[in-house]
């Protein structure tokens, strides 16, 4: 569940990354990168679970399948947030410097 849940983030982040590609104001490869990393993560996870388990894999118990949901929605979490720390760090489009430097 945690592979399906952060494929699924990467996808929809690499389609929002896609079309906006040349401007790349919002520095959403980054967030990109995050989410195909988590997911080529939970992909070698599931292969390594499965030569361990063999056909008892893809019959979970529904309480893992929601503590994998949880899990994953934590990762998609965690990497917006890592995103968010970064995108106002290197603030793109000059938002916070612009309201630090004010002049009154």
């Amino acid at each position: 569940m945690t592979l399906l849940v952060t494929v699924f983030a990467a996808v929809i982040c690499t389609v929002i990354w896609y079309k906006n590609a040349p401007k790349s104001e919002m520095l959403t490869g980054i967030l990109c990168c995050m989410y195909w990393g988590a997911s080529l993560m939970w992909l070698v996870d599931a292969i390594f679970e499965y030569a361990e388990l063999k056909e008892a894999y893809f019959t979970p118990a529904p309480a893992d399948m929601l503590n994998d949901l949880f899990l994953g929605l934590s990762v998609i979490a965690l990497g917006l947030v890592i995103w968010l720390i970064i995108l106002l760090i290197k603030d793109p489009k000059g938002v916070i410097k612009n309201m630090l430097f004010k002049k009154k």
